[in-house]
Order: C-alpha cells, then structure tokens, then sequence
C-alpha cells in the first residue's frame, strides 16, 4: 500500500501543477517568464565552486596583474624583496661609497 500512496501523491501535485497553470492568465505567465530570463545569473565558477574564485582572485590580485601566470607573479615579487633586502644592506653599511666623507 506504501507504493500507492506515492503515486497517488505524485498524482495530487502534478494535477495541483496543471489546475494552477491554467488559472493564470496568459499575460501574468509571460511575465513571471520575462522576470525570470532577465534575472542576473551567476556565473558557472561560482554556481560549481562557490566564493573560491573570488577569493582566488583577489589573493591573485595581490601580486600585479591578473592576466600573468600565478608563478611568474610569485617569481618577481620574491625578486623585489630580494632587491629591497640587499638595498636595505647597502644602505646600513658605513663603506657604502656613497661619495659623502663620514662624520667623526
């Protein structure tokens, strides 16, 4: 008796369905359908795999422009604070050469 139950229920809401369909007038369905083709969609990464795009995105961002290779990004940063580490150095050092005399 189980199984009928289902397939009469399934019957019930699909004759619910139809009954309510042809209720409503035809200009009010054809707005509803308007609506729902003018609704922004989501995009297909974030309708598979939620925010992390995004987040990938903005993480990317960080490093310069989004359209070079997250490598070749990671590459020049580590060589800017490299860069930035020995001028630091150069700086510190009394023997610069910087060409001013230093003071007793």
């Amino acid at each position: 008796m189980a199984k009928a139950g289902k397939g009469e229920d399934l019957i019930k809401y699909i004759t619910q369905r139809v009954v309510t369909y042809m209720d409503t007038p035809v200009e009010a369905r054809r707005e509803r359908q308007m609506e729902r083709k003018n609704r922004a969609k989501e995009s297909w990464q974030t309708k598979w795999f939620g925010m992390v795009p995004f987040g990938v995105k903005m993480w990317a961002g960080k490093w310069g422009s989004a359209s070079k290779p997250l490598l070749k990004r990671a590459r020049e940063l580590n060589m800017l604070r490299l860069l930035r580490k020995q001028v630091k150095t150069a700086s510190n050092s009394p023997s610069s050469g910087s060409g001013t005399p230093s003071q007793p």
